[in-house]
């Protein structure tokens, strides 16, 4: 897949403001797994960048701007270990080296939360704490 430096870093982020906490309880998988749904959205044609995928208004909830996460996404650098981490994730996701873990799903959310659309589907795969479904094929 064609990508820019721009989606790789705003992708490394979303995974990061997304997902950081489930690295230690629950491994990679859960934030390859979070990739993977920018990745199908973008292969579905919600937008036409990895970019536009993540920062689509109401779509991943640490880009909303009253969301604690959005303050600490726009200072993060590679210091911080836990973001090196989602940039390698964001990196191999993007570059085709690892492969779909949820199988083309195109949501997700925290299991703590259940949003309205979700009333109507089963989850697909569960990471973590995450939930994933698909709700659009591919075209």
């Amino acid at each position: 897949m064609k990508f820019s430096k721009a989606d790789l870093n705003v992708l490394a982020k979303t995974i990061y403001g997304e997902g950081r906490g489930e690295l230690y309880k629950f491994g990679l998988a859960s934030l390859i797994a979070i990739a993977n749904v920018v990745v199908n959205r973008k292969n579905k044609n919600f937008a036409k960048t990895v970019l536009d995928v993540c920062l689509a208004p109401h779509q991943f909830s640490c880009w909303n701007p009253r969301d604690i996460n959005h303050r600490e996404l726009k200072n993060i650098t590679e210091e911080n270990v836990i973001f090196k981490i989602c940039i390698e994730v964001a990196e191999n996701v993007l570059s085709e080296k690892w492969p779909d873990l949820t199988d083309g799903c195109d949501h997700y959310h925290e299991r703590s939360v259940k949003p309205f659309w979700a009333a109507y589907f089963e989850p697909k795969r569960i990471f973590g704490s995450h939930c994933f479904y698909e709700l659009r094929k591919k075209n």
